[in-house]
């Protein structure tokens, strides 16, 4: 196990290892050119760089794009097996984003079918909510 996470780790490019670090640091969801703006002293200069180290990570299931913030943010799972099947809760009021691991959801949604009988393979899921926090409020 340990094994696979270096090589995992290892596998990245020099670009992708800085995106990541600074993601992981920021610990909450961050915009493309906020990314830029952090990881600037560590030689990454253009948004094309990033963008390339984001779509690199979101394919090896490092980190997850929230799409209705258009923000990235790591994966709190680990390495997501499925890197375009993931959701989220989000919270309406602190838009603290937490990533969803539930099992019963994912079997439900792999075994799911449209009308036309189509089977998702991919999917980004978001809800919306008040967290207890700040219900509590």
């Amino acid at each position: 196990m340990v094994n696979a996470m270096i090589k995992n780790q290892i596998s990245l490019s020099k670009n992708q290892k800085i995106v990541l670090d600074y993601i992981q640091k920021i610990k909450k969801p961050v915009k493309a050119y906020s990314i830029l703006s952090g990881v600037k002293k560590s030689g990454i200069n253009a948004p094309p760089q990033v963008y390339r180290a984001l779509d690199k990570l979101i394919e090896k299931g490092k980190i997850h794009k929230i799409e209705s913030q258009n923000s990235f943010i790591a994966c709190n799972i680990g390495d997501c097996a499925t890197p375009h099947a993931v959701a989220f809760s989000i919270c309406n009021q602190c838009e603290i984003v937490t990533e969803i691991n539930d099992q019963k959801l994912f079997k439900y949604l792999s075994d799911f079918k449209d009308k036309s009988g189509v089977n998702f393979k991919g999917y980004n899921l978001e809800f919306f909510g008040v967290c207890d926090s700040c219900k509590a409020i």
